[in-house]
């Protein structure tokens, strides 16, 4: 597929021959045709043929909550991306000697992660680090979180153009990844660097090939594995590796399921929040009547941010693989095959959602969105990142009168993180 034409208009295919999996119609932000198409005429579609082999697209929002809250006919252990995680069976890598210091390097053998489990050990791993997003601990953050979004605004370039993602959207996150981590601080860009490799295609612009993108997840092992030593040697504490260390159904991990959660935990708190950031003041721009809401009303922003969160979609899907015969919509999923819940499709289905294209910040019922999922598997981080969210635009108000796209934004090559790379703006002052 990879190497066709892109196809922008989906009704030059055949409906058998549509494939929504293909990072260059994200790419291009032409993908919204295509679901539009699928809702209405296949909303439970196969797709023979793809770069991440067969798999069926379920592209409205009632099914697609049918089949996130249903984990036992839809079972996460297999993959939660079209293509599988980074790290499976498939890409097994043999024992590599290290000539220069006598030892064999540790076994590539797969990583794993609890959002790729299936209950009851899905439920007990989650479980041990969920209380860093209690409730409790979230009151704890919010002035370190307003203090340092307020350190960030401040040392804006005002009246020159500038990268939003890099200044603002990942300096944010990262800072609050360093955080809930206990991350020494001076190496926090090594987390953002680690969150683009993990889900990021080698070749797209991070590593060129799955060698160098292995090496430097080895080397992000390493750099934990130094932290939790120390931390499982130490009374135990509210950060994430202390959690983990400390944890009875962690504390004996393997290496790769140690990197394997890490990668969810930092992808997790990075990704997502950073490309709703991006989003937000994007979405804004081309909807220059809901910014003068904005501006006229600051109390709506809370609203303000779920509407942003469904609007962005960060995360475009998540799979499931089918473990017993299931027939939706006259369609029989067979056993074992790859289910894609589109996220990114369902957050605009208008049966399900008034106006679903329109972004309106004062929406009813804002929060009933998609973009967190549901069930089991629902983010667990989901009020982090909408306080993260509040905070920021709340500081963004009391400082800017606009902030202002000047530049069409370049967005990232994946079908999984519907995100950014470059957002040029200038910011206004009040």
């Amino acid at each position: 597929m990879s190497a066709q034409r892109l196809i922008l208009d989906p009704y030059e295919l055949h409906l058998d021959d549509l494939n929504v999996a293909q990072p260059r119609l994200f790419q291009a932000d032409a993908h919204w045709r295509y679901f539009d198409r699928l809702r209405k005429e296949a909303p439970i579609h196969y797709c023979r043929e793809s770069d991440y082999g067969p798999y069926w697209s379920v592209s409205r929002y009632q099914d697609i909550f049918a089949i996130d809250t249903d984990h036992q006919r839809f079972s996460s252990a297999s993959g939660i991306t079209v293509g599988g995680a980074a790290g499976t069976k498939a890409q097994q890598q043999s024992t590599e000697s290290d000539s220069d210091q006598g030892k064999a390097k540790p076994q590539w053998k797969g990583f794993s992660m609890f959002i790729a489990m299936d209950p009851p050990k899905h439920d007990l791993q989650r479980a041990t680090v969920t209380g860093v997003v209690a409730p409790p601990n979230l009151a704890l953050m919010e002035d370190t979180i307003r203090s340092r979004a307020a350190e960030i605004l401040d040392n804006l370039p005002v009246g020159e153009e500038f990268n939003w993602v890099d200044r603002v959207s990942i300096e944010l996150t990262t800072q609050m990844l360093a955080m809930l981590f206990d991350f020494p601080f001076e190496d926090r860009w090594k987390l953002t660097r680690w969150s683009d490799l993990a889900t990021t295609q080698p070749g797209q612009g991070v590593v060129e090939s799955p060698e160098q993108r292995r090496a430097e997840l080895i080397e992000c092992l390493e750099y934990f594995t130094h932290l939790w030593n120390e931390r499982v040697s130490a009374p135990p504490k509210n950060d994430l590796i202390s959690m983990l260390a400390h944890g009875e159904a962690t504390k004996n991990m393997s290496p790769f399921e140690f990197l394997g959660n890490l990668l969810l935990l930092i992808v997790g708190g990075n990704d997502t929040t950073r490309n709703s950031i991006s989003g937000g003041v994007l979405a804004l721009n081309e909807n220059p009547l809901e910014y003068e809401k904005l501006r006229a009303d600051p109390t709506v922003i809370p609203n303000m941010v779920s509407e942003i969160i469904r609007w962005q979609t960060p995360l475009a899907h998540m799979r499931r693989t089918a473990t017993e015969d299931v027939t939706l919509h006259g369609k029989t999923i067979k056993s074992g095959d790859k289910v894609v819940m589109w996220y990114v499709s369902g957050n605009r289905d208008d049966t399900a959602i008034p106006r679903a294209n329109e972004f309106l910040i004062d929406r009813r019922k804002a929060r009933q969105h998609l973009s967190f999922g549901f069930g089991i598997h629902r983010c667990m981080g989901n009020r982090l990142a909408e306080m993260q969210l509040r905070i920021l635009w709340q500081e963004i108000h009391k400082r800017f009168r606009f902030v202002e796209v000047v530049a069409e934004p370049k967005r990232t090559y994946s079908t999984f993180v519907k995100g950014f790379s470059n957002l040029a703006v200038k910011v206004h002052p009040i």
